[in-house]
């Protein structure tokens, strides 16, 4: 037996045995311009720096295009390397996903030997294996296969000219205790497709296995495929067709060829799910809200009904306003602190006084409603909190454990106790009303977090509730993943204006702009999130530092994610500071009407078009006889009935002020919603926004057609105006935003081995999907929200394996509300997707529900993910609750309060043996996995 050593090579190899031959082989389609190069750790493949790594070759044969090259290397030569996509300047167009490869040449060849390494593109979807969702959750009991030989030892060797040495490698990740892996194939030493003779290999680590033998050169071509053999003898021979090995040259030195043939081909592996916010969560052991340890519990639960995943919305401290604004789940506070709301404070000491006890079981029953009281919920548990702290300090911040955890946060921890602080001192989030400590520097955190400070108390307490909610979040997570349980969490795509990271991080955000969803999103108003927007080209400089460092904490307590409006890593909707709605944006980045093209096509008034066309006759239409107060308050007569807006209400922030000191003086006599409304529409009444950066570039305001600016231009304007906007809005951008993508999203990707997914709905741009898929980023199916634009219900049997679906999500109605909602929709529902001509029942009956959720699970969807509300309308005892009700959000409200808490709770439903039993047979008949059950997991080491 021959080891191949170590990858520790650093340095060039010096040997005076004679060189061997290595030579890369791998099949991959490219483009015009582009070329395939392979980079390694070691110099002589560029010592990581792909500009200097080894361009490859490309030859036609027989319909593939195979790249390759070649380098001499001493015997002993390791390292790691990777292929890559370049451009003729060696540029870095795309790079491989997954695990670096091993790159090993037999340290005991004499040289002047060949070693071939024959590769297969590492694409996305085969990276999925190595993802913690399924290497350590789903997969677990996959590394538990004992370790047969080291990784890259040969066990035969090629002393015959008329042989070769060929080692076959797979990546086999899910292999059930006791199974064997085999290469059958027409060779001899393939055992001719007969198992008991066939190459049986040896695992080797991180599901990969591999053996070799000796083969007949006249053997050659040979076919073959893996196979399974589970504990049973049963035969499990991978799918699709044979794999084939041919041999590219008649060399005369002895030959070594190692297969890597990617992943054994089998049926892809699918899965269920449910979502539930964890403050909806009820146990008979919470304090008014759900509570991390809950999902203990929500675990069981879910292991019980045949579920593989629990999915969360985000769990970090939104605590910017003190008061139930803050309910809003994606507007952080700090997108690495979690939310004191989901502490459970009974847990926090094991030996609490009489008098705690009873105050914390008072507060049960107070705090025990329909709904979560936010305010009240918060307050009293940081109440309870602050006590225990009080008595148990000490001993808690002198522990190892919590010094241990304070080293390793420390970063984000103390900025974020000393933000506590300041918004609680100056009764603010807003750190530009903070004085002196308004810009954050090093110096003044370090003074604001000295030991020596009078206020040192309370920040240490920021950081003991902060270690506590990380034990309870981390021991729920563990025992999640030792259950087989995904637990997935979600990353928002903004943060708060007044958040911690953007008092430390001020340059990484554009604090003078807005993000917004693009107005198609959810009403012709659009949503003005009021996120700060990135600033991308900051970001990039560390690679993406920033969101890094929020992928690794994430990757503490959860092994998925999902991306919230993924459409934002492409371009965002972006907005001045001072717009209160959506309308009158632009993506960024993105490529605008520059003033010359405009003049080339006959466009010269640029204030004509860009500021508001406010006539007389259209403020009459909108406001009758009140218009003369409209226009005396918010507008001057520039010529003859025509108008701009004043200096002091030139903006909708301004307007919406102006028309608060006017209805606080009893002077506004009209409805003030409806009024400013309606003189909001007058300001967005634009058919060009002109970038605030450069007055020579312009934007074409969103559905310029509705605008009587737009419906009072001369026909050629018009016509010219309609062309570029669906340039704009449909054709130009793609490209940038696909490379925008591709720059930012990796980092990402790459940051954590949570397997990730992406929230894809709405207005998805052409080059979304595409790189998605590149990416293998799972997509999101809402089968009321279908992507294709002809069809008014998706069809889950027409999914792609790479999607989560569901029926509902956290931003519609549930099932039932949706059913009620609109009786004609309901039907065409019952006719065309049921395939019933009858009268459809008024409510979503359990038959109903059965029916739609059946149609999910059998999805060839990864993931089917059912919000738990669904899943409870299986049963009708459980849908006495009125269906609206059950909303989490209402997108059309900025100001939504979220609060919905399930009716039951998850100790009623544990004993519910009849919906847990409904649920897993729904999952296991559709062919989906289910997890072990609890007597399984417990015989396990």
């Amino acid at each position: 037996m021959m080891n191949l050593g170590t990858l520790s090579l650093t340095t060039t190899v010096k040997s005076s045995k004679p060189m061997v031959s290595l030579s890369f082989w791998i099949p991959y389609f490219t483009h015009w311009g582009q070329s395939l190069l392979v980079c390694g750790s070691a110099p002589g493949l560029g010592s990581g720096n792909v500009k200097k790594g080894l361009l490859l070759k490309p030859s036609q044969q027989e319909d593939q295009l195979v790249w390759s090259g070649s380098v001499s290397v001493p015997p002993g030569f390791t390292c790691d390397y990777c292929y890559y996509v370049v451009d003729d300047l060696k540029n870095v167009l795309r790079t491989e996903f997954g695990m670096k490869r091993k790159l090993v040449v037999p340290e005991a060849l004499t040289g002047g030997e060949s070693v071939q390494l024959r590769d297969l593109w590492q694409s996305g979807d085969q990276a999925l294996p190595f993802r913690s969702a399924f290497k350590d959750v789903i997969f677990r009991n996959t590394g538990d296969v004992e370790v047969g030989k080291p990784l890259g030892v040969f066990e035969n060797k090629s002393d015959q000219d008329d042989s070769v040495v060929v080692q076959f490698k797979i990546c086999c990740p899910d292999v059930g205790e006791g199974t064997s892996v085999y290469v059958l194939g027409t060779s001899g030493k393939l055992g001719k497709w007969k198992v008991e003779s066939g190459l049986k290999l040896s695992y080797v680590g991180d599901s990969m296995w591999e053996g070799d033998c000796l083969i007949p050169k006249a053997e050659f071509p040979i076919k073959y495929r893996y196979c399974k053999v589970p504990k049973d003898g049963s035969i499990g021979l991978e799918s699709g067709g044979n794999r084939e090995l041919t041999l590219h040259s008649s060399s005369n030195k002895q030959e070594y060829i190692v297969m890597s043939d990617g992943l054994f081909r089998e049926m892809p592996w699918r899965g269920a799910g449910v979502a539930v916010p964890m403050f909806s969560v009820r146990s008979e052991d919470d304090v008014g809200v759900g509570e991390f340890l809950d999902l203990k519990l929500l675990v069981d639960w879910s292991v019980d009904s045949g579920l593989h995943l629990v999915q969360l919305l985000p769990v970090n401290d939104t605590s910017v306003h003190k008061m139930w604004w803050d309910s809003y789940p994606y507007s952080s506070l700090s997108v690495f602190a979690l939310h004191p709301l989901y502490l459970r404070v009974q847990a926090l000491s094991e030996s609490l006084p009489a008098d705690i006890k009873e105050q914390i079981e008072k507060a049960k029953k107070q705090l025990d409603k329909n709904d979560v009281d936010y305010e009240a919920t918060m307050e009293t548990k940081l109440s309870i909190a602050k006590k225990i702290f009080d008595l148990e300090k000490d001993q808690t911040l002198s522990s190892s454990s919590f010094q241990k955890y304070f080293s390793e946060n420390e970063g984000w921890l103390k900025p974020y106790a000393a933000f506590c602080f300041l918004r609680d001192f100056f009764e603010t989030s807003d750190h530009s009303q903070w004085g002196t400590f308004s810009d954050y520097t090093e110096d003044k955190l370090e003074k604001l977090t000295s030991k020596d400070s009078l206020h040192y108390n309370t920040i240490c307490f920021h950081y003991y509730i902060q270690y506590h909610l990380h034990v309870q979040l981390s021991e729920a997570s563990e025992y999640a993943r030792k259950r087989g349980v995904v637990l997935k969490g979600d990353l928002p795509i903004g943060v708060d204006r007044n958040s911690v990271d953007t008092w430390v991080n001020k340059n990484l955000f554009r604090m003078n702009t807005s993000t917004g969803a693009p107005p198609d999103y959810f009403d012709k108003n659009g949503q003005n999130w009021g996120f700060p927007t990135y600033n991308w080209e900051e970001m990039s400089k560390d690679n993406y530092g920033w969101w890094r460092a929020r992928l690794t904490q994430m990757g503490n307590y959860f092994t998925a994610y999902r991306i919230d409006h993924i459409l934002g890593f492409f371009r965002i909707w972006e907005l001045p500071a001072h717009s209160m709605t959506g309308l009158v944006g632009k993506f960024r980045p993105s490529i605008p009407l520059s003033q010359e093209e405009l003049e080339k096509e006959g466009i010269w008034d640029f204030d004509r078009l860009s500021k508001p066309y406010v006539q007389k006759k259209f403020l009459e239409e909108k406001f009758g006889d009140f218009w003369p107060f409209i226009a005396s308050n918010f507008l001057n007569e520039t010529q003859k009935d025509m108008y701009e807006f004043k200096e002091d209400c030139n903006t909708e922030k301004k307007i919406a002020a102006k028309l608060k000191s006017l209805a606080a003086k009893s002077l506004l006599l009209e409805n003030e919603d409806k009024v400013r409304r309606d003189v909001f529409d007058i300001l967005r009444n634009v058919v060009l926004i002109k970038d605030p950066e450069d007055a020579r570039k312009f934007y074409p305001r969103f559905n310029i057609e509705d605008t009587s600016s737009f419906q009072d231009l001369d026909d050629h304007s018009k016509n010219v105006l309609k062309r570029l906007y669906y340039d704009y809005y449909f054709h130009r951008q793609e490209d940038l935003w696909r490379k925008n993508a591709l720059k930012t999203l990796p980092a990402l990707l790459n940051s954590s081995n949570m397997l990730a997914c992406g929230e894809d709905l709405g207005l998805v741009p052409a080059c979304v999907h595409p790189v998605m898929k590149e990416l293998a980023l799972v997509g999101l199916r809402i089968q009321r929200m279908p992507s294709e634009s002809d069809v008014e219900f998706g069809v889950p049997s027409n999914y792609d394996y790479m999607t989560v679906c569901a029926p509902s999500c956290h931003d519609c109605s549930t099932l039932r509300a949706w059913w009620e909602e609109d009786e004609e929709r309901r039907q065409r529902y019952f006719k065309e997707v049921i395939g019933l001509d009858a009268i459809p029942p008024s409510q979503c009956v359990p038959e109903i529900t059965h029916f739609i959720l059946r149609q999910h699970v059998e999805a060839p969807s990864m993931w089917a993910i059912f919000p738990l509300q669904d899943m409870l309308a299986l049963k009708e005892e459980y849908t006495a609750r009125p269906a609206k009700e059950e909303t989490i959000n209402d997108p059309t409200n900025p100001k939504h309060y979220w609060r919905y808490r399930v009716h039951v709770t998850l100790d009623s439903l544990m004993k519910d043996v009849d919906l847990k039993s409904t649920i897993k047979n729904l999952v296991s008949s559709s062919g989906r996995s289910v997890p072990a059950s609890g007597e399984d997991v417990n015989n396990k080491k």
